[in-house]
């Protein structure tokens, strides 16, 4: 019984830091990390102060966690549709697909969330930047290495830069999210797939096996 007990507290809380943490992924896309605190969560939340503390222990914790909520979330969105194609340019086309949708979408309040913290912490130091940091580091080596295993697969030329083209990419679908939240324009994103179509046709192997996947 005393297990069961246990279990249940343990659940309870794995619950609430749920609920808490897709609150303040919302926040943070839209106000930045430092809009977050535990006193605002417990309120907006109906939680107790004392109870949301003994979750995160500080600002910096729950800031911290945000930021791994907040990748787990990505590559749930972005990163894994793509890796249901085969490697090439198609997969390439999905994930690129995938970051559009997942902007337009509103996933996050504000956008792509690693935009918006990124903005907010780039000039700064500490352990909440530096996981920032790694979170878009490790998001340029996966376009990056996405990229190279088409061009080792044979479908993009074997004189392609596999990370210039990845900055490229990137580049186009980050000016969309900061279209379409900044300015509120939608077509960024019809813009950005138009972009990014073309540069895998300048890129590819055979342009005419690569129409068929990309249009």
């Amino acid at each position: 019984m005393a297990g069961a007990r246990t279990d249940g507290r343990v659940e309870r809380g794995n619950q609430t830091r749920r609920t808490v943490l897709a609150r303040t992924m919302d926040i943070a896309s839209v106000e930045g990390l430092e809009g977050l605190s535990i006193g605002r969560l417990a309120t907006e939340l109906g939680l107790s102060k004392s109870g949301v503390f003994a979750l995160f222990g500080s600002k910096e914790e729950l800031q911290l966690a945000t930021i791994r909520a907040a990748r787990a979330v990505f590559a749930d969105r972005v990163a894994r549709p793509a890796a249901a194609e085969a490697p090439g340019p198609g997969r390439i086309w999905r994930l690129c697909t995938a970051y559009l949708e997942y902007s337009r979408d509103r996933v996050f309040a504000g956008g792509c969330f690693f935009a918006a913290v990124s903005a907010e912490f780039g000039a700064r130091s500490g352990p909440v930047r530096d996981a920032i940091a790694a979170a878009r580091a490790e998001w340029g080596s996966h376009v990056t290495e996405i990229v190279e295993e088409a061009r080792l697969g044979g479908g993009l030329r074997a004189d392609t830069d596999a990370r210039q083209l990845a900055f490229e990419l990137m580049a186009l679908l980050e000016m969309a999210n900061a279209d379409s939240t900044l300015h509120g324009d939608q077509q960024g994103y019809a813009r950005a797939a138009t972009g990014v179509r073309d540069r895998l046709r300048a890129a590819a192997s055979d342009p005419a096996a690569l129409a068929e996947i990309v249009g």
